[in-house]
């Protein structure tokens, strides 16, 4: 039975993770799994060395010499030590993704659009990476300058596992964990591994059944069975697309957090079960966990958070979903995306203060 083509993002990944990336993510692991056991001590480096080749390998040298090129920008600023400066670097470095005349040529680099597209998602990824790398650095004082040294850096930003697609790790407790040196025991990595390829490859076969039987994608993309359907109808395609959408990166995000937890380093917990959310603030906590704790730790609580007033708060959360709508692609429908987000935590959150009113409390 053929498959639902319309969903791009489970297409692209699964056509990259068997002609090239699982095989090079298998690459990582025995790298891994040997330096642990024979120089613990210099794990960081042999994974760092191993993320460059592969990203050498699949990007060519001109790929690799662009995100080299950003990583070394963005060290250059941090030495300033000022997080405005760290900020705006990060968001010029951003916004020349999205430049005409810089895509067309990136795209002369290549043969495919795939390949044009692998380096687009990897830059912008890496983007986050080195933004909170820089701010770490501009936040610790010249006494933690040999942990925070561009060496760290480029084995925080080639780290294999999470170069392409993520999940997010912020860098302080990359280095942390990277630098703990722990008992290995190989029985018992083997046993993690046995288990999480089998959750996995059950993931995937539900994945690819949704995609073969349910063809969800392909419904949202043609308005006549829209208009046609019922609200009931349109509610259940809705859940639908939000259950195919989590199963999908149990997937992506379930491959790199078990080869996270190989490498001794403890990985952000997987996506919750959308059925079991009912808040957009839960959905935010829960789904993507290492970009929740990037957009708190790098952007919510520095701009005041909640122990600001209730406009700082407002501000606050509404330069969270901008920066999260501008980097996803920043088109219109993403900036209402955001704006539809920022709406509904503010309605939770403000119907959460009146009802912890003791007045409001009695009367409950």
């Amino acid at each position: 039975m053929p498959q639902d083509p319309m969903d791009f993002e489970w297409s692209y990944w699964i056509e990259w993770g068997r002609e090239r990336i699982l095989w090079l993510l298998a690459g990582h692991l025995l790298v891994s799994q040997v330096s642990r056991l024979l120089v613990e001590k210099y794990k960081p480096w042999c994974l760092m060395v191993y993320g460059m080749a592969a990203c050498w390998l699949l990007l060519g040298i001109k790929g690799f010499a662009v995100i080299l090129l950003h990583a070394s920008i963005s060290f250059a600023v941090a030495q300033f030590r000022l997080s405005l400066l760290t900020w705006l670097s990060s968001l010029i470095l951003l916004s020349t993704l999205r430049i005409p005349a810089v895509e067309e040529a990136k795209r002369k680099w290549y043969d495919t659009e795939n390949e044009y597209y692998l380096l687009l998602f990897t830059l912008s990824v890496r983007g986050l990476f080195c933004t909170s790398f820089s701010l770490e650095y501009c936040w610790h004082g010249p006494a933690q300058k040999s942990s925070h040294s561009f060496l760290w850096m480029l084995a925080y930003v080639f780290y294999y596992p999470t170069f392409h697609n993520g999940p997010l790790m912020n860098f302080d407790e990359f280095s942390k964990q990277m630098r703990r040196q722990e008992t290995f025991s190989l029985k018992t990595n083997l046993g993690i591994l046995i288990v999480g390829v089998i959750r996995i490859i059950f993931w995937w076969c539900l994945a690819e059944l949704m995609i073969h039987l349910m063809y969800i994608h392909a419904l949202y993309s043609s308005v006549p069975p829209l208009e046609a359907a019922s609200y009931w109808a349109l509610g259940g395609l809705a859940l639908a697309q939000v259950l195919f959408f989590y199963v999908k990166y149990l997937v992506l995000y379930g491959i790199p957090a078990l080869l996270l937890q190989m490498d001794g380093l403890k990985p952000p917990a997987l996506p919750c079960c959308v059925s079991l959310m009912y808040s957009f603030t839960k959905m935010w906590r829960s789904f993507d966990v290492g970009l929740h704790r990037f957009l708190v730790r790098y952007i919510y609580v520095p701009m005041g958070g909640s122990q600001s007033s209730l406009l700082g708060t407002l501000f606050s959360t509404a330069l969270t979903f901008a920066f999260v709508s501008y980097w996803h692609g920043g088109q219109s429908y993403l900036w209402y995306w955001g704006v539809l987000n920022w709406l509904g935590v503010i309605v939770e959150n403000g119907i959460k203060r009146i009802l912890s009113i003791s007045l409001i409390q009695d009367a409950i």
